[in-house]
């Protein structure tokens, strides 16, 4: 660790035990930066870390590159910075590796000022990881364990919504235990919800594993496919709605940048469309009026302090074409930070650059960790 990163040194008249380690923000920092991970968001997590160390190199901070594989093994120095200095900005453009440590020796060593993961989807984004960086007693980007798990859980989410009275899609859920017992049973439950529903894993992102249902015979392959990514499944009531985007980034005073809006160039805004195919359209700011912009910040804003988000996350909403009524879809507590990723992007518009906006997240890591709550 370095020693301008520390407030103060240990007074040897003081009792040294429960001491809490004291950081200050450091316009330069060793940054260590987590990437790849066991999920089906592998690739992305990939092209989001090249986007970040860019923005942190630009910013002057010392980038600690880990890799971890498909496998959760973390791979060693020089295996990590190749690739993250891959040329790929596209999923299917990263490089493959293999890792030989259970943990990185980095993360125990005081190699490292904070931590920045960009794990998209389960060990990275569920709480699992932000769990190790808390008995190590690290800094780290983003939200912590309860809030990252609760948010990576649509289902949970979903009755957190419903209990504080949030408007969200009308939807079922699904267990394979479930749907093994007693498919017929789900299957009405699901089509009561009227189509086109909308058939997701509980615990996945990046549109991994869903399915738009528009005829009932799809139904059963779209639950057997969510089914490949999770033992629970989401199955949500199609809405004729515009996708509205909001960055949120803070924490005791959480802040909403600009609305972004998202327009299909598929069926609906799925891996392919997102990634691959480029046939999307990122309207940013969203082409909204000052009062829909004003209603969109402040529900985010308010569901980001609901679900208990820390330092950023990227609020999904929709936007009912035909009343105006705002439903809340979703919330991702480590958002894509890739060439089309909207969070950056809407920060951007609001002020706040890439360099300036990495800034922003690695103090708020330092304030929570000198404050924790």
């Amino acid at each position: 660790m370095d020693t301008a990163a520390i407030d103060g040194q240990r007074d040897p008249q003081k009792p040294q035990t429960h001491e809490l380690l004291l950081f200050v923000y450091n316009p330069s920092m060793k940054v260590a930066l987590i990437f790849g991970g066991r999920s089906g968001e592998h690739d992305v997590s990939i092209v989001s870390a090249r986007s970040v160390a860019t923005a942190l190199r630009n910013g002057g901070h010392e980038i600690l590159p880990m890799a971890i594989d498909r496998q959760g093994l973390w791979a060693n120095d020089i295996e990590s910075r190749r690739v993250l200095e891959g040329s790929g900005d596209r999923p299917d453009q990263a490089l493959t590796f293999t890792g030989e440590y259970r943990i990185d020796p980095r993360l125990l060593d005081n190699s490292c000022d904070v931590v920045f993961p960009s794990l998209h989807g389960p060990f990275g984004e569920d709480g699992a990881i932000q769990g190790l960086f808390e008995i190590l007693g690290l800094p780290y980007v983003g939200s912590g364990v309860a809030a990252s798990a609760l948010c990576m859980d649509k289902v949970r989410t979903k009755r957190i919504f419903e209990n504080d009275r949030l408007p969200t899609a009308p939807w079922v859920t699904v267990t394979s235990h479930a749907w093994r017992a007693d498919p017929e049973a789900l299957r009405r439950r699901a089509l009561d919800l009227g189509l086109p529903l909308f058939v997701k894993p509980s615990r996945m992102g990046s549109s991994v594993g869903i399915t738009k249902v528009i005829d009932t015979e799809s139904l059963d392959a779209a639950v057997e496919t969510a089914l490949r990514y999770d033992t629970t499944v989401l199955i949500e009531q199609g809405i004729e709605a515009r996708e509205i985007e909001v960055a949120v980034l803070g924490t005791t005073e959480p802040r909403a940048s600009v609305p972004g809006e998202i327009v299909p160039g598929d069926v609906f805004y799925s891996f392919e469309d997102k990634y691959l195919d480029a046939r999307c359209q990122l309207i940013a700011p969203a082409p909204l009026d000052t009062d829909t912009t004003e209603r969109v910040q402040r529900l985010a804003v308010e569901v980001f302090r609901l679900l208990g988000c820390e330092g950023m996350a990227r609020v999904d909403l929709f936007l009912e074409k035909s009343t105006g009524k705002i439903w809340v879809n979703e919330v991702n507590t480590i958002p894509g930070f890739t060439s089309i990723s909207m969070f950056p992007r809407l920060w951007s518009l609001s002020g706040l650059d890439s360099p300036g906006l990495l800034d922003e997240l690695l103090r708020l890591a330092i304030e929570r960790h000198n404050n924790p709550r």
